[in-house]
């Protein structure tokens, strides 16, 4: 197939769109009627296909073969094809209504697109955005994909329409500050248009297993990313016209004050699904220089009850964390970065303890995940309730088991060690590397050695990492030095093993699909009980922790990779050796 030369140079002809301009070389246009088609287009804010096909000049399956020819794009019968087995979720379906075009498959990096017009640029620039994938086009008729669009269309606005109903609520409690009077209030909270796009946009990240959705209003355009296991993906780029209206429609289910946009807030919200499925999200305003940037995290109250095997540690480290909140008393430490899984893991271990004969309260900010049974507080600093008051207060309320939020301060971690040494098992989170220098942490924050080795009986380390999508991933081979220079020991090279790489179809995120945990779960045993009296170092505790056999946060990643669940370079990109 040979395509037609596009690089002329007769002026009236390179003026025209590069859909007319190749008819016109490939003699299927006169230059006139496609200067004239194009005026109209101007004139009537349409497409040049669109008056094209209107016209009846040229047919839309001439006009398909002509721009396959034209292009040297592949041509494809859109009527051969079961809509209902198009990829779901790929691209936003406003790109796809707005540029006219279908999305068929993704293979690896690649988008394969139908269009009418692989001349338009700009279609092609606002779908590589949005999805970070090259673009293939192949060209289709214009009439067929026109009805492909409208039924892709109709089935997502019926499916929009269905969750709004009466499998579809949200908690809504309008705070007391809306006042009857407030006019542009009411307007916001009512709008139609909005409540249906937000609906769509927490449907759309719910079913795209997303973890958080960013709304963020800049000074010429407002976009909105969906955090898809681990990596920030646009999905959508609505009009700037409704950032306004969008954060008050989230602030006022969210139990926010929607006057107020100087200060940042925090709300909650819950999303029903079906008779017996509710989801929570967390929701947080941040305003910016060009509007209130909303970020809401989906917090699903049935990851808790998954178990502690569905989390991923190996079996001597399952064993080590079971034994220790088993154990009557003490402190237990989860530490990572923020989005490390932290509060799951904590979640899973408070449900396995929670039972009838156990008295457990929790002091959180703020609360993400409903536990029944479980004695759950809210914290609030301008009202006085803090960490420290909580724990305070717990200590009257007869506990067994208390888990803190996070350690931010002194005080706080101060009278978590008092807990821990008076007869209650306490659980916490703090923000540190891995699992040594969370003692040197402690120290940093003024807890007296004798206190913090007295107390603190287990420390787990964790990051999540992006799991290998099993319909795509490949085989790679890996050369012995890359191995040695990642962390293996000549021991661990000994037994092949097969290494994978990510690949990409249309059922995962560029090769990924999911996430799993990496943990360094390392109890503190007597040895690092003198190092800590003597006032040791975060590297001395590590050097125990190895001779000890606790696996780094990197052995632990690359023993996943030999299992074949994740890649060598996501192990290298979450951990740091």
């Amino acid at each position: 197939m040979t395509a037609v030369d596009l690089t002329l140079s007769e002026p009236s002809v390179m003026a025209l769109p590069g859909l007319g301009r190749a008819l016109v070389l490939a003699g299927k246009l006169e230059q006139e009627a496609a200067e004239d088609i194009s005026r109209k287009a101007q004139s009537n804010r349409t497409s040049f296909i669109a008056e094209l096909t209107g016209s009846g000049v040229v047919s839309a399956f001439d006009l398909a073969h002509t721009v396959s020819t034209a292009f040297a794009a592949p041509l494809v019968d859109l009527s051969a094809i079961d809509s209902q087995r198009l990829p779901k979720g790929l691209l936003d379906s406003k790109i796809c209504a707005d540029y006219r075009v279908v999305v068929l498959s993704k293979r690896n990096n690649r988008l394969i697109v139908a269009t009418a017009d692989p001349s338009d640029s700009q279609a092609a620039e606002k779908i590589k955005f949005a999805t970070q994938l090259r673009v293939d086009w192949v060209v289709a008729e214009y009439d067929k994909l026109l009805r492909l669009v409208s039924v892709n269309a109709a089935s997502a606005a019926e499916t929009i329409d269905n969750i709004i109903g009466e499998d579809f609520e949200f908690d809504e409690s309008v705070a007391a500050d809306l006042t009857d009077n407030s006019d542009s209030t009411a307007s916001e909270i009512d709008d139609a248009p909005v409540v249906k796009f937000l609906h769509k946009m927490l449907l759309d990240a719910y079913s795209l297993r997303a973890s958080d959705l960013h709304f963020e209003p800049y000074e010429h355009n407002y976009r909105v990313r969906f955090r898809i296991d681990g990596e920030l993906r646009e999905i959508a780029s609505p009009p700037i016209a409704i950032k306004d209206k969008l954060a008050s429609r989230i602030k006022v289910i969210s139990r926010m004050d929607i006057s107020e946009k100087r200060v940042p807030q925090d709300g909650k919200m819950k999303l029903k699904i079906g008779p017996d499925r509710v989801i929570d999200f967390r929701v947080s305003s941040l305003p910016t220089l060009f509007g209130e940037k909303i970020v809401i995290r989906i917090l699903d109250p049935s990851i808790a009850k998954l178990g502690i095997d569905a989390l991923g540690y190996e079996a001597p480290d399952k064993q080590r964390l079971l034994h220790a909140i088993n154990r009557p008393y003490g402190m237990i430490l989860v530490t990572g970065p923020t989005g490390s899984g932290k509060t799951v893991s904590l979640y899973t271990c408070l449900n396995l303890l929670n039972k009838p004969g156990v008295n457990i309260a929790t002091a959180e900010d703020p609360c993400e995940i409903n536990l029944p049974g479980v004695n759950q507080v809210n914290i609030n600093e301008r009202a006085g309730l803090t960490f420290s008051a909580a724990l305070k207060s717990f200590l009257r309320q007869d506990p067994d088991i208390i888990m803190v939020g996070e350690i931010r301060d002194l005080e706080t971690a101060d009278i978590s060690i008092k807990a821990a040494q008076t007869g209650h098992l306490l659980l916490s989170t703090l923000h540190t590397n891995d699992a040594p220098t969370t003692l040197a942490r402690l120290r940093n924050m003024g807890i007296a050695p004798f206190n913090i080795a007295s107390s603190v009986i287990l420390i787990t380390a964790q990051r999540l990492a992006r799991r290998l999508c099993p319909n795509c991933k490949t085989r790679i081979d890996i050369p012995r030095r890359a191995l040695l220079d990642a962390g293996y020991e000549d021991n661990d090279l000994k037994d092949p093993w097969i290494s994978y790489r990510p690949v990409g179809c249309s059922s995962c995120n560029n090769g990924y699909k999911g996430r799993l945990g990496i943990y360094q779960v390392m109890p503190i045993s007597e040895e690092m009980q003198r190092i800590i009296l003597r006032d040791g170092n975060a590297m001395e505790i590590a050097q125990q922790s190895a001779l000890e056999g606790v696996l780094t946060l990197r052995q632990a990643g690359l023993g996943k990779v030999k299992l074949g669940l994740t890649s060598l370079e996501e192990v290298l990109a979450v951990t740091n050796e």
